[in-house]
């Protein structure tokens, strides 16, 4: 439905709709984008949390990694390993290790305890007395055999997964690297042995307790098995965290949401650098990233509801105060409309309705006024009327058909040959013929129309002049179907007899063609041998040419010529357009030549159309 034919009423009705619509949509909009803004930087703010904790988890790690690298490549270490004399072991490299094993211990806190043994089943250890006792029960062995079968040790050390106390229900974790002879002995690049170290839990869980995001939030410590290592929270979820920690790492590293429990949770994930598939896993509820959020929807809210009642308050003032006088207003002219003329607009209203109500009474007493003066003027006109086209009748009846000239033209021409007179038969033939084209109606006609005109008025100068001029036609004969506008060439020939040819003593020559230019445009070339123009004539008419508006050029002393010059080449711009007309080039005794430039007009078009 078009919005003219709705009612003035309801297009303001949808007007507040659509505002109040607007409004919300732009309050949700608001909502939603401040939301997303705490969002994110809640997750800058976690990730360089998590990635303070990192740092630290990694530092713990790698200086675990950096001295137990040194300890398997010291050379007492690897001695120990390989050697076989008692006295040696007991007295040499067995207490050096030992040394060296509780510098390490003492020096790094999260370090509980060391276990240097060789492939032989040999010991040395330095350990915590509340936790050392899991390293001398069969579970311990079984579970770290299985790290010493794994070939990618020999590469690189490596962190366990969790090992859980039967007696004690402690749970542990190590890391192992093995002892690779390189002292230059029988057992020279093998393994000799394997250097265990057992990481302070507690200390773990310490490190992870002391940073804090939000009061609910979460942090864990996961190996490669999604296990929990450490986490603020004493109820960790292994199950869980393997369904969360299955998604995409990208999405995990940016922030991505889950819903655990039926609450909302935030969970970004972080890998540590020093332990291959371990990582920092952080959960912080939504509802306290946008905690903050919540006296300023109320707020939004209370004053959008505001705004909304007073746009309905106000569309309601607007369509009582403005409908109903122009409601009563159209009533009003429905019945003027009924040409109840005595009938006058009521006014409702001092406001603009209540004065264009004025005004339409008083346009009407106007008209009434109008239509008595018109109905008694035009009793008068047509009485007078009558009488004057009783006259004109009378008048028309007297005047010359044009066919009648013509046709008396052709009866000359009859007479003319019947006593003798070839020329006057010859000359009142072309005349009639020249006539008879000049009156056609049409406005557009063919060339070859307009060549059999130009031929007939040559063979009425060449009897005039008795054969003193030469006059020749060259048009191409694939021009001659085309069309153009009527009589155009013939004034120009004329121009050249009268203005050139015919103030030279001796005889000189005319010559018209016709062809098409490079640009598929017709043109036409009148060229006589005549007396030719001044300099400042044909200055001025080129100048007159060459104006946009040539008709209102200052036209001083104009010429003949020039005038039916300047005619035609007015009507050709008229037609056709700002390329198209005519120039001329003139030499005073040498000549003259005037182009005729048109388009090329197909025939068979409608003549009357131009």
């Amino acid at each position: 439905m078009k919005s003219s034919r709705v009612k003035l009423k309801h297009q303001l009705w949808l007007f507040i709709v659509c505002s109040i619509m607007i409004f919300m949509v732009m309050e949700f909009y608001f909502f939603y984008s401040f939301s997303n803004l705490t969002q994110k930087r809640a997750v800058t703010y976690s990730n360089q949390m998590i990635e303070q904790t990192r740092r630290k988890i990694d530092s713990v790690f790698n200086d675990i990694r950096i001295s137990t690298s040194i300890a398997v490549n010291s050379k007492l270490i690897q001695e120990f390993s390989v050697v076989s004399d008692d006295y040696k072991r007991a007295f040499d490299s067995g207490p050096y290790a030992l040394d060296l094993m509780d510098y390490m211990r003492s020096f790094n806190s999260y370090v509980s305890g060391i276990v240097i043994n060789d492939i032989a089943g040999r010991r040395i250890y330095s350990l915590e007395s509340s936790s050392g006792d899991i390293f001398f029960i069969n579970q311990y062995e079984s579970f770290i055999r299985e790290y010493k079968q794994d070939p990618s040790l020999r590469e690189k050390g490596r962190f366990t997964t969790i090992l859980k106390d039967g007696r004690t229900g402690t749970e542990q974790f190590f890391y192992i690297e093995p002892i690779i002879e390189n002292i230059g002995g029988v057992h020279f690049s093998q393994i000799t042995g394997y250097c265990t170290v057992m990481v302070n839990i507690d200390k773990m869980q310490g490190l992870v307790e002391n940073t804090e995001l939000t009061r609910n939030s979460t942090l864990y410590i996961v190996n490669n098995r999604d296990e929990v290592i450490a986490s603020t929270n004493s109820d960790a979820r292994g199950t869980l965290l393997q369904d969360v920690l299955s998604r995409n790492k990208d999405n995990l590293l940016e922030g991505v949401k889950a819903t655990i429990d039926g609450e909302d949770i935030l969970v970004q994930v972080k890998g540590l650098e020093q332990a291959d598939g371990w990582r920092v896993v952080s959960m912080i509820p939504v509802q306290e990233l946008t905690a903050d959020m919540t006296p300023m929807r109320k707020v939004s809210i209370m004053v959008g509801l505001g705004i909304i009642v007073s746009m309905i308050i106000t569309g309601s003032f607007f369509m009582h105060n403005l409908t109903r006088p122009l409601m009563g207003l159209v009533m009003d002219m429905k019945r003027v409309a009924r040409r109840d003329m005595g009938f006058r607009i009521k006014v409702r209203f001092t406001n603009e309705v209540g004065l264009l109500a004025r005004d339409i009474n008083r346009m009407m007493d106007e008209m009434e006024e109008m239509a008595k003066e018109m109905i008694d003027t035009q009793a008068r006109l047509y009485e007078s009327e009558l009488g004057q086209k009783q006259a004109e009748f009378a008048a028309l009846q007297s005047q010359i058909n044009p066919h009648f000239l013509y046709n008396t033209l052709n009866c000359i021409s009859s007479i003319g040959l019947e006593y003798g007179s070839r020329e006057i038969a010859q000359i009142t033939y072309c005349m009639s013929k020249i006539f008879r084209y000049s009156i056609k109606k049409d406005n557009l006609v063919q060339i070859r129309e307009e060549v059999d005109c130009i031929q007939a008025y040559m063979k009425i100068i060449q009897i005039r002049y008795e054969n003193k001029f030469n006059l020749a036609l060259d048009v191409e004969e694939q021009l001659l179907d085309l069309e153009t506008p009527k009589m155009i060439l013939q004034p120009i020939v004329e121009n050249s007899v009268y203005h050139g040819l015919e103030r030279m003593d001796q005889g000189g020559w005319l010559l018209v063609t016709g062809s098409l230019d490079e640009h598929g445009d017709v043109c036409f070339c009148i060229t006589d041998t005549g007396r030719g123009m001044e300099p400042e004539e044909l200055a001025a008419l080129q100048a007159k040419l060459g104006t946009d508006n040539a008709e209102r050029c200052d036209a001083a002393n104009p010429t003949a010529q020039g005038i039916g010059l300047l005619n035609i080449h007015n009507r050709l711009r008229h037609l056709f357009g700002e390329g198209y007309g005519l120039t001329v080039d003139s030499r005073l005794d040498y000549g003259t030549t005037v182009n005729v430039k048109i388009p090329k007009l197909p025939g068979g078009g409608n003549g009357n159309s131009k």
